[in-house]
This record gives structure tokens, C-alpha cells and sequence, in this order.
């Protein structure tokens, strides 16, 4: 699993599924995942819940030691802001958190002002 991760690690994905509407998402954290499958939704084993996952081009790879494929998956823990509005993310984003309308096949989420919102942004507004 990683969370900071480059497009060239990506070039085998052909789409993304999103299993929420990503409009009310701040931010979902991305991770890029071993297992046994290309397509169709991956086994899911942390906390909290899967938003998304890529599928990958019939003629991927397999990764020489573990004989597991490379698929990004997009999830949310139960202590991040979409779920716990006033949570320990109430101000910022964990390190791996992206901004899902950036995402697509191939492109690695980015952050923006969106996903990284923070006591610098509320201050601003609280003093305009």
C-alpha cells in the first residue's frame, strides 16, 4: 500500500468506479493496493468504508514477487471529515487525501484547496 503515488504506477488502470456520489466528498484517501483481481470490487480490509476502485486493462500484470496485481482503492475511515465533520480532520487532511473530482484511469489524484480545507481558509472567510 501507498499513499503518495505517481501516474507511470498507474498506466495499466482503463477506469475508475465510484461506489458514492463524489460531489459531497471533500476528500477520500487513495492507496494503491495488491490483489488478486483486475476488475470488479477488491476485498476491502480496513476501517471505514471503500468510495472507489480503478480496473485494470485486460493484459496487466501481475507483480513478478507476489503474483498480486496493483489496483488503487479511494476510502474513508471513520475519523475523517466526511464522516466525523468535527473530528481530528475538522481542520486539514490526512497525507494521503486527494480531492476525488481530480482523479481518472492513469491520474493520480491531487490535492486542492477542497480536500486540504483549514483553520488558515476559515480564517479567512471569518474575516471577510
Amino acid at each position: 500500500m501507498s499513499s503518495m503515488l505517481r501516474d507511470s504506477q498507474l498506466t495499466c488502470e482503463t477506469e475508475v468506479v465510484w461506489l458514492e456520489e463524489i460531489e459531497s466528498l471533500d476528500y477520500v484517501r487513495q492507496a494503491l493496493d495488491k490483489v488478486r483481481t483486475r476488475r470488479g470490487r477488491p476485498r476491502y480490509e480496513r476501517d471505514g468504508r471503500l468510495v472507489g476502485y480503478t480496473n485494470l486493462r485486460p493484459n496487466a500484470t501481475r507483480d513478478a514477487d507476489s503474483g498480486l496485481f496493483s489496483r488503487r482503492t479511494f476510502f474513508l475511515l471513520p475519523h475523517d471529515r466526511p464522516n466525523d465533520p468535527d473530528g481530528p480532520y475538522h481542520i486539514g487532511a490526512p497525507g494521503e487525501a486527494i480531492d476525488p473530482s481530480t482523479v481518472g484511469p492513469g491520474r493520480v489524484g491531487t490535492k486542492t484547496r477542497r480536500s486540504q480545507r483549514g483553520r488558515a481558509e476559515e480564517t479567512a472567510t471569518a474575516g471577510d
